[in-house]
């Protein structure tokens, strides 16, 4: 009996340098992934902190904002959802959502298409200098701002000293009123920005061919895939996560729209060019109505967030990941 009791002592001590290790070496390891796990806190933490001050701070305040009439210089006092039914009211504003719904809707439709048209043209027509020089042309609109765009757009289209309609009249047409026409002034802006979009749509498409396998081409090519069939069959489905990328950074740009239509026709004649940011600023920064506009804002946001959900749950249908 004592040798056995003897004996199981002597394991024990010999285990017992084994269990220390053991013990040490687990702490190290969870010391280690805590200390890694602080770092990523660390490293990450400007960028929380950056989007809870700038973006979510603000979306939070306009959200409260809404239930208030406020014009800074008198308290705040709580309406209620007074500014959302005057909004529904509101007929300029109404036309303001419709016009901007409507301008993006052309705009982010005829800028994907010119913009697939030209990355199909400079990738399968040009030579390698040429698709250089046309890239860097096409994209360097994109880089003004729209504000600068607008006015050179606004001068290029007036009616009366304009340089397109002087062309137009050495051809022998008679003026256009492309910004005090209230049929031509949305459409005015829609070809303003466009010019400043289309390149930024170009070079995503260009990115989107070259991940495009030369085999599959070369494969639809043999089995006698040309023109329509080739891009309806082949180059579009081999596009469509480029394709819904750009109609989903477009729409939402698209519905913001401001310095275009402000610059060139201040939301005129009448009320046809008008935006949902150009009421929300007239609110705002010319009336002093910061409740309402805030109350237009958060309509904003969720039309936003509306369209962009459509665009995620119907791309499930037609976006093909290779």
């Amino acid at each position: 009996m004592t040798d056995q009791v003897s004996k199981n002592s002597r394991s024990a001590r010999k285990r017992q340098p084994v269990s220390l290790v053991s013990w040490f070496a687990q702490n190290t390891l969870k010391g280690m992934a805590r200390r890694k796990a602080l770092l990523g806190y660390i490293f990450v933490a400007p960028t929380i902190l950056g989007v809870t001050v700038f973006v979510a701070g603000p979306v939070l305040f306009s959200i409260a904002l809404s239930f208030y009439a406020w014009n800074v210089f008198q308290p705040a006092k709580n309406v209620g959802v007074e500014n959302y039914i005057r909004m529904a009211a509101d007929s300029r504003v109404l036309v303001g959502f419709f016009n901007s719904a409507k301008f993006a809707a052309i705009a982010i439709g005829l800028q994907i298409a010119l913009g697939l048209g030209l990355a199909l043209a400079l990738r399968t027509k040009m030579t390698s200098w040429m698709r250089t020089y046309f890239r860097t042309a096409f994209f360097l609109p994109f880089l003004l701002s729209g504000v600068a765009t607008g006015l050179v757009f606004s001068y290029m289209l007036n009616s009366d000293f304009g340089v397109v309609n002087y062309y137009l009249s050495l051809l022998g047409f008679a003026p256009i009123r492309f910004l005090n026409s209230s049929e031509a002034a949305l459409n005015s802006v829609i070809l303003a920005y466009m010019w400043q979009a289309l390149g930024f749509s170009m070079i995503g498409m260009l990115g989107g061919l070259s991940n495009v396998s030369p085999d599959i081409l070369d494969a639809a090519t043999v089995d006698g895939a040309t023109g329509w069939n080739w891009l309806w069959h082949i180059i579009l489905p081999l596009l469509s996560p480029t394709i819904f990328f750009m109609a989903v950074v477009g729409v939402i740009s698209a519905l913001q729209i401001f310095d275009q239509p402000y610059a060139m026709t201040r939301g005129g004649p009448g009320d046809a060019s008008r935006t949902m940011v150009m009421s929300l600023y007239e609110a705002a920064f010319k009336n002093m109505e910061l409740g309402y506009a805030a109350s237009i804002s958060v309509i904003l946001f969720i039309v936003i967030m509306a369209v962009t959900s459509v665009q995620f749950i119907s791309g499930k249908k037609w976006v093909f990941y290779q």
